[in-house]
């Protein structure tokens, strides 16, 4: 003899479920958010190729190896390319700025320069960002802030790239005048803005 068990659980409610339509239940969440303006740049690295005369980055210091040729005095030839990652997520200004518009002796007192000597160099740093280009021209002149400033319509992210050149025989007073002694030096700043 075989035992059937059958066991119908809400049988009641079986048929009434069966032949209903059951419809779907939705929620909206609405999800914001909001990405500031923002600019950021990296540390500076060289880039390899077109290194003369310069020993490299030394934290963010870039130092010459030689300023002075040693048989004349005069200014020697340097170029170095120095690199920063950057981006900026809007539209923006890029400026460049030399805060004594060349090399210029470091030593607290003025220089006394005797006639046919030098106490400053000049020099030209050129930049690119993106597909933007400019260039300074740090003409050491005149001891004073100099400035390159660039619009850029649109973000921006990649690589700022400048290129530093000191021409051979370069000086604030004359072709190939030799150089006096003493600590030479310049700060170069870059900024990145809103415009």
């Amino acid at each position: 003899m075989t035992l059937r068990l059958l066991l119908l659980l809400g049988a009641g409610a079986l048929p009434a479920a069966a032949g209903a339509q059951v419809a779907p239940v939705t929620r909206s969440v609405p999800v914001t958010a909001s990405a500031p303006p923002v600019c950021a740049i990296r540390e500076p690295i060289v880039a390899a190729g077109g290194q003369i005369n310069f020993r490299g980055l030394n934290g963010n210091t870039l130092q010459i190896d030689h300023l002075v040729d040693p048989h004349t005095l005069a200014a020697a030839a340097a170029s170095v390319n120095i690199t920063f990652d950057a981006v900026c997520n809007y539209p923006h200004r890029l400026i460049l700025e030399a805060q004594n518009n060349g090399l210029w002796q470091t030593s607290q007192r003025p220089p006394d320069a005797p006639p046919g000597f030098a106490y400053a160099v000049p020099y030209t740093a050129t930049i690119d960002w993106g597909v933007e280009h400019g260039r300074l021209e740090a003409d050491a002149k005149v001891r004073r802030i100099a400035d390159r400033s660039i619009l850029v319509d649109h973000p921006t992210s990649g690589e700022i790239t400048i290129r530093l050149e000191i021409d051979a025989g370069a000086s604030n007073t004359q072709a190939n005048a030799p150089l006096l002694a003493g600590s030479y030096g310049d700060t170069l700043r870059i900024t990145l803005e809103p415009q």
